[in-house]
């Protein structure tokens, strides 16, 4: 296991709301060696309930003999502001006070993550990344990277991800958020603060990660007399203690919000606009069952981005796919690397 690395950024750190963190730290791993032409980086950015430990949540992808093996590339991954894996959050003291935000965090965008990125690529003295890459909210801050440093990235490859997220998404989340305040305990901004809450939100969330097709796989009864305690049931409760145990009341309220401000075509002109900068050679990947980010909105991406490819996952795992469908990412990279898809 790889512990976690930790820097703290040499200012205050503005944000694109108007607020200022006085005090900001980023947790981060790193995997492999920077070879001598600094041409051997790979940057992931992750998604929403994820930490900076690539390796431990995208298996099959990422690790040894993997298509992304750390004998061969230097592996970098951030853990994200507002997380509450390492990075400054709603759960960080205040070094001044000694007590957390918690509901009062102030508001972070997407642009705001990337921010904290680009002084850690700074930091590590990664002069030249070889390829980004990220899904869901973590293909949301590969785009705004890739708009902001057009010359930095070879490679850009995003999966189940959008130009801004949409009036479905964001009533997903706040949904979401609804059934966490509702929760008594979350005023009470205190470290469990809105646990019971954090649970149904997850029963919400998994509705729109996977579908109709996948639940019917998993979860259909196997006796015909079944009138309670049905399996689907007990796998949303599962899945809510689940991420009660590894995750927090604030953080998800926080993350979800900043989701919802991604947009790249803001005050630049549209999107269209705005994924024109980019410069990187681009793999969008979409997959057919994904009901979150449906596969119009990746295809939407490679339109706009300058020569991408554009390729399609058949998965019945919905937006979860891109995390689960290793075999198909792998070989779509291999193609992508080796110039052989047709544009």
């Amino acid at each position: 296991m790889v512990d976690s690395q930790f820097f703290t950024l040499p200012h205050p750190l503005a944000l694109e709301s108007g607020a200022t963190l006085p005090h900001v730290q980023v947790a981060y791993h790193t995997y492999g060696t920077l070879n001598a032409n600094h041409d051997n980086v790979v940057w992931v950015c992750h998604a929403l309930t994820a930490n900076s430990n690539v390796l431990e949540w995208w298996p099959g992808l990422f690790g040894e003999n993997c298509h992304f093996d750390p004998a061969e590339y230097f592996i970098v991954c951030a853990n994200i502001l507002g997380s509450c894996y390492g990075s400054t959050g709603p759960l960080t003291p205040d070094p001044a006070t000694g007590e957390a935000l918690f509901s009062r965090f102030p508001l972070l965008t997407v642009r705001d993550m990337v921010t904290a990125h680009e002084q850690l690529r700074q930091h590590l003295g990664v002069r030249k990344v070889h390829t980004l890459i990220g899904g869901s909210l973590g293909g949301q801050q590969a785009l705004e990277w890739a708009i902001q440093q057009p010359d930095l990235f070879g490679n850009l490859v995003v999966l189940a991800t959008n130009a801004q997220h949409s009036p479905w998404g964001i009533a997903f989340n706040e949904a979401q958020r609804l059934a966490i305040q509702a929760d008594s305990t979350y005023n009470q901004n205190t470290p469990t603060g809105g646990q019971q809450g954090l649970r149904a939100a997850r029963a919400v969330a998994l509705l729109s990660y996977r579908s109709y097709e996948a639940y019917g796989l998993t979860q259909a009864e196997t006796m015909d007399d079944t009138i309670d305690g049905f399996r689907a049931s007990s796998y949303q409760q599962y899945q809510g203690d689940k991420l009660v145990a590894r995750f927090n009341a604030y953080t998800y309220v926080a993350l979800s919000k900043t989701m919802d401000t991604h947009n790249v075509g803001r005050s630049r002109g549209g999107i269209a606009a705005a994924l024109g900068r980019i410069r990187a050679r681009t793999l969008v990947l979409g997959i057919t069952s994904d009901v979150l980010f449906p596969p119009s909105e990746q295809q939407l991406l490679a339109r706009h981005i300058p020569g991408a490819v554009y390729a399609e996952m058949d998965s019945q795992y919905g937006h979860d796919g891109f995390l689960i469908e290793t075999d198909q990412i792998t070989h779509f990279l291999e193609r992508f690397y080796a110039h052989t898809f047709a544009h």
